[in-house]
């Protein structure tokens, strides 16, 4: 039987990023042949990953990508099951490089995008697959967005747990990326009012018209209450409506300071991680209780 030295062992580990003990054990079982070793480990990373695919990734980092002369880009949500995960080093560079992938493959989907080869010769899958035997945990590439522009685009991350990007016509860079902190920070849900779900809108019509019924209003004013309301609503999740956060006299909507810098948003994209995702609630005194029973 082949010895199997700490330097194969350490050769093996620095291929795969995988543990020591994992390692050994995957040369022990092909006799010391590393690049045996190197594709059994990624056959068992696949399975580990298959296995994890169950348990739900509500954590993770938002990232994006901007080329040089900010004219494409994106922005992706990529997921974990715990923070602790989402600081890791080496889950924020993959996250990174999906959010360069997203912008310069224009993959249609996930799906597609899972296929296209990043910079160090995987795929995205292949990453993936090979992340979750190192780290340990499910990881899912939940969602991105790509732009691109005939002016520019703006980006922010707010700790990594929200992300923007901006596409602005006209203007200049520091306006892109006042927008881009004012979206985050206001969390608008559409750019003007053509871009509110109907059904949000109806809620709170309807709505309006239970409470001024349950304030014993007039019949003939109850349609009059509700169109007040809904403009009052519209106002406040439209981004061209909303009061600029930085607003010095605290009046200066969106449009008017787009206006004022002969500048449009032609649209914009805002993801907040774990953003509905049911996560799962795990009672730890009860599970150890339960188990004391036993």
């Amino acid at each position: 039987m082949m010895s199997i030295t700490a330097k194969m062992v350490a050769e093996l580990r620095e291929l795969t990023g995988l543990g020591m003990m994992e390692c050994k054990k995957a040369l022990v079982e092909v006799e010391g042949d590393i690049k045996k070793a190197e594709e059994l480990l990624r056959i068992k990373s696949g399975n580990k990953a298959s296995k994890m695919a169950g348990r739900t990734a509500a954590e993770g980092v938002i990232a994006s990508f901007i080329s040089a002369d900010k004219k494409v880009g994106a922005v992706v949500e990529v997921n974990c099951e715990t923070d602790f995960v989402a600081k890791d080093d080496g889950f924020v560079a993959f996250a990174k490089a999906i959010a360069q992938a997203a912008a310069e493959s224009n993959a249609a989907d996930v799906e597609a995008l899972s296929a296209v080869q990043l910079s160090t010769g995987e795929t995205v899958e292949e990453a993936r697959k090979a992340l979750i035997a190192k780290l340990g945990e499910n990881m899912t590439v939940r969602r991105f967005a790509r732009y691109e522009t005939e002016g520019e685009l703006a980006t922010y991350l707010h700790g990594a747990k929200i992300g923007v990007l901006v596409n602005l016509i006209g203007g200049d860079e520091v306006l892109g990326k006042d927008i881009a902190m004012h979206i985050a920070a206001a969390k608008p849900k559409a750019l003007d009012a053509s871009g509110v779900d109907p059904e949000l809108i109806e809620t709170e019509r309807r709505v309006a018209i239970e409470r001024a019924k349950a304030d014993n209003k007039p019949e003939e004013m109850l349609t009059k209450i509700a169109d007040g309301t809904v403009n009052k609503f519209l106002k406040d999740v439209t981004l061209v409506n909303q009061v600029f956060i930085k607003a010095e006299d605290g009046k200066q909507t969106i449009e008017q300071l787009l206006k004022s810098k002969s500048a449009s948003v032609a649209g914009f994209t805002m993801f907040v991680v774990g953003e509905g995702i049911e996560k799962k609630v795990v009672d730890y005194a009860a599970e150890v209780a339960a188990a004391a029973q036993l």
